[in-house]
């Protein structure tokens, strides 16, 4: 049973950054949307790290999408799981702390971000492999 739950937090942490990433690229239908387009996402970007200068916020944004998606590709398919996972760990929490900080703690809980954050870091302490390229 591990194993397969060792999966499923492999495949469901991917596809939430996944699903994140198409929506800055209005990949999502708008009523389903929650930047729906790369320049939303830039702006709030800029708002949950507000205590760093707006200029960056466009080198965040892509920091963050290319953290997401290589993160991501490495879960799906088991390449070097334990530390995607605690990685994926590490960019969930930091990115619940800036929202807890710029917007408050409500949304962070709404998109159960330390949730995800927290099965991020279960997922990297999981010993046995289960269908990955990596030993």
């Amino acid at each position: 049973m591990r194993k397969a739950i060792k999966l499923f937090l492999r495949q469901a942490i991917a596809a939430g950054f996944l699903s994140a990433v198409a929506d800055r690229f209005g990949l999502w239908p708008a009523q389903a949307s929650a930047w729906g387009n790369w320049n939303n996402f830039v702006e709030y970007t800029a708002t949950i790290t507000s205590f760093i200068p707006n200029s960056a916020a466009q080198v965040l944004a892509i920091i963050a999408t290319a953290a997401e998606v290589l993160f991501a590709i490495c879960l799906i398919v088991g390449f070097k799981t334990k530390l995607f996972a605690n990685l994926s760990g590490l960019l969930l929490l930091t990115f619940a702390l800036c929202m807890t900080f710029s917007i408050g703690i409500k949304p962070v809980f709404d998109y159960s971000v330390f949730a995800a954050a927290a099965g991020a870091f279960a997922l990297g302490t999981m010993k046995e492999k289960f269908l990955e390229v990596s030993k």
